[in-house]
């Protein structure tokens, strides 16, 4: 079982970043898909959350009407969408397979 982030990296306050979570060894379509986040010395927060079939989606407050979660089930895919970022979601992001796949981490980096 895997699942692998990528998408991370330095962005200037106000850009976009796009996050992938590519999964494999399980039957990715049967879980619900949630990305995490956790910035130094907090602890792990979650952004946002997808259903299995795509067709229900969360948020945090604090991401809400910025960030957008989706998936490509044909892909084994779920992606975090983050625009006008900020500071604040400085943070290590990881995906999660409900109820008990964890990706290893994706650094995300908001800084001028």
């Amino acid at each position: 079982v895997q699942l692998v982030e990528s998408g991370g990296g330095l962005v200037q306050p106000g850009g976009s970043l796009r996050l992938s979570c590519v999964a494999s060894g399980f039957t990715f379509s049967d879980h619900d898909m949630m990305w995490y986040r956790q910035a130094p010395g907090k602890g792990r927060e979650l952004v946002a959350a997808i259903s299995n079939t795509g067709g229900s989606t969360n948020y945090a407050d604090s991401v809400k009407g910025r960030f957008i979660i989706s998936r490509d089930n044909t892909k084994n895919t779920a992606y975090l969408q983050m625009n006008s970022l900020q500071p604040e979601d400085t943070a290590v992001y990881y995906c999660h397979a409900w109820p008990q796949y964890w990706g290893q981490g994706t650094q995300v980096t908001v800084s001028s």
